[in-house]
């Protein structure tokens, strides 16, 4: 019986020593790796107006023209489809009159592209101007003054605009010794790939 019993313990050794080569047991194999480095880099819209300030008269009267030109760049990385212009002003009443909104009486006439020699483009008065949506001036003023093809990287258009004090033939003491401060605020809205 001890030899049995030793015979089995031998046997259920061998067993045991088996499963544990069989589930424990060790490969050998070659490996290799590459980590890959990327990068996600946007592009940038930078569009600047040149001059900053664009017209500053004083003793205008009915009647009085002023034409000025400024210069459109597109200074980034990616290309401008399109440059909405918002306008806004405000009004120094000098004798505290006026029954009237000034800026209805400031034509501005957005005249050519001196670099892509357009025609005439728009004429309105800045209180109307203010009133337009962005996209309504783009598609009246920006757009064909700078083209379809809008601002690419890298270039540049020049526009000229008439700013004129309207002589309407009628009384317009009211404005005498007033001021219009205006803003614009240039919005460039980038170009999608199709």
């Amino acid at each position: 019986m001890v030899h049995m019993m030793k015979g089995f313990r031998v046997g259920l050794m061998s067993i045991l020593l088996g499963i544990a080569l069989l589930s424990g047991g060790t490969y050998a194999y070659f490996s290799d790796n590459k980590v890959s480095d990327n990068t996600f880099a946007s592009g940038t819209l930078d569009l600047s107006v040149n001059p900053n300030t664009l017209i500053n008269v004083k003793n205008m009267k009915p009647g009085d023209s002023f034409l000025r030109s400024f210069t459109l760049k597109n200074n980034g990385s990616l290309d401008i489809s399109k440059v909405m212009i918002e306008t806004n002003y405000t009004v120094v009443d000098a004798k505290g009159d006026n029954t009237e909104d000034f800026g209805e009486h400031i034509s501005v006439e957005f005249l050519l592209n001196m670099d892509k020699q357009n025609q005439p483009i728009y004429k309105t008065t800045l209180a109307s101007l203010k009133n337009m949506s962005p996209d309504a001036v783009a598609k009246n003023i920006t757009i064909p003054a700078i083209g379809k093809g809008g601002l690419p990287s890298g270039a540049s258009d020049r526009l000229v605009v008439k700013f004129s004090f309207i002589d309407n033939g009628e009384d317009q003491n009211q404005f005498q010794g007033d001021a219009l401060n205006l803003e614009w605020k240039f919005v460039a809205i980038q170009a999608f790939d199709e």
